[in-house]
């Protein structure tokens, strides 16, 4: 129940930005809120994420079998490019920087929190920060691919700012910092806002979507690699490990998540079709609700919970 209410929620934030978008049409610049977003309400989100508990090594072994599954895939994410998408460079794009991308913040925190408890957040939060970590280095280079050449797409990936609020937040951590009540006020709103903010562009986006010149096959595409092949590698991947089975729960349900909504925002920044990304975040958060009660099926077959 917890965990279909966190998801009516977010899905509620969403209708209102479709709504908003529909009624004021033109009058509403969804390019402003995206600068807002990746350039000032992002930071603060990821410096307040990495701030709320000390970062320890026991910690670690979450994102690191995080990332051998992403990688895995993202090998055979790049080979089944080469062929599915030959000619088609923007979509070739797309393909490679938002397959792999969850929505480990907005979506997978809270489910978390709601199907394994409030023990869980401190590794819902350190996937997370591994998730944003590849999608302001990996994603950001395969969007500014098309536009730049490697060095320039370099340049690009350290202009985003979230890249140094996670490294300050990081330090600031290490070295035992702590806010006072009135800066963690500040924060909490800040980050608090990015969630709803992103959630509200998503509407907007989807507001602009015509499904019947929508890019099926690059949204279905996406899709199998999300939604199927990614967590059949992770739920391999996470087997070979001996690790807590709450752990191992937490790691798979965040390999399951839809889509992350922050590639629109990169696709909207590059240029890089961002109504086709968006037509592919909504399709892959459909399948998400239809396959979710077997990913919950295999958490307890697996893990037992």
């Amino acid at each position: 129940m917890e965990a279909l209410i966190s998801v009516s929620t977010i899905y509620l934030f969403i209708i209102i930005g479709f709504t908003f978008k529909k009624v004021f049409k033109e009058q509403v610049n969804d390019r402003t809120l995206v600068l807002l977003s990746l350039y000032f309400l992002s930071p603060i989100l990821l410096f307040w994420g990495l701030t709320r508990a000390p970062i320890t090594m026991e910690f670690l072994t979450a994102p690191l079998i995080y990332y051998i599954a992403i990688f895995i895939c993202l090998f055979f994410v790049y080979l089944y490019s080469l062929k599915a998408f030959k000619k088609q460079y923007q979509d070739k794009s797309i393909f490679l920087a938002t397959s792999l991308v969850g929505n480990t913040g907005n979506l997978g925190i809270p489910l978390g929190i709601a199907l394994f408890g409030i023990q869980s957040v401190p590794y819902t939060s350190i996937i997370n920060i591994a998730n944003v970590f590849y999608i302001y280095i990996f994603s950001v280079y395969f969007f500014a691919g098309d536009k730049f050449n490697f060095k320039d797409s370099i340049k690009e990936i350290l202009k985003i700012p979230a890249i140094h609020a996670s490294i300050l937040a990081l330090v600031y951590n290490y070295n035992g910092f702590t806010m006072n009540d009135d800066f963690e006020k500040l924060f909490t709103m800040g980050a608090y806002a990015a969630i709803v903010i992103q959630l509200v562009i998503f509407g907007i986006f989807i507001a602009q979507v015509k499904v019947r010149t929508a890019n099926w096959k690059l949204a279905f595409n996406i899709s199998l690699f999300k939604h199927i092949i990614l967590p059949l590698v992770g739920l391999f991947v996470i087997l070979q490990f001996e690790i807590d089975p709450m752990i191992a729960a937490v790691i798979f349900l965040e390999l399951t998540v839809p889509l992350a909504v922050n590639n629109i925002n990169l696709a909207s920044l590059y240029n890089c079709k961002p109504i086709d990304t968006t037509f592919s975040v909504l399709v892959g958060s459909g399948i998400f609700v239809l396959l979710m009660y077997f990913y919950i099926m295999i958490i307890q077959h697996f893990f037992g919970l």
